[in-house]
């Protein structure tokens, strides 16, 4: 069983920052790639940030510049650091991990996603 923990979320002032962190744990082989989403009510679930292994990334146009996404490989975490929020990132933010992990057939390569933490960005 692989199990994503994320942490991090909150309330903050426009301008403000908060830092998300997403732990990923359980029988993973590596990490093809780690990401976060976010969803507000009403819309659908939309990338933020994602990251390689390699250390490749790749930012929604609506964040770059205020967002910086890092994984850590050897604690299989992954972090979002975002800066300047504003009220309309406020959303639930979903973590997402693409692994190789061990299954009853051998390894296998399977999308994971994690609870969900809210970010609230508001005077």
């Amino acid at each position: 069983q692989v199990q994503l923990v994320e942490s991090g979320g909150g309330l903050v002032l426009p301008g403000g920052s908060l830092r998300l962190s997403c732990a990923a744990s359980g029988s993973i082989f590596s990490i093809y790639a780690m990401g976060w989403y976010r969803q507000a009510p009403g819309k659908q679930r939309d990338l933020v940030a994602s990251v390689t292994r390699g250390g490749n990334t790749n930012y929604a146009d609506s964040v770059k510049g205020r967002f910086t996404i890092s994984l850590d490989n050897a604690k299989n975490t992954v972090y979002l650091q975002m800066n300047l929020l504003k009220p309309e990132d406020t959303a639930v933010y979903y973590c997402n991990a693409v692994l190789s992990v061990q299954t009853t057939w051998g390894q296998s390569r399977r999308s994971y996603w994690g609870q969900g933490t809210q970010v609230t960005v508001s005077s």
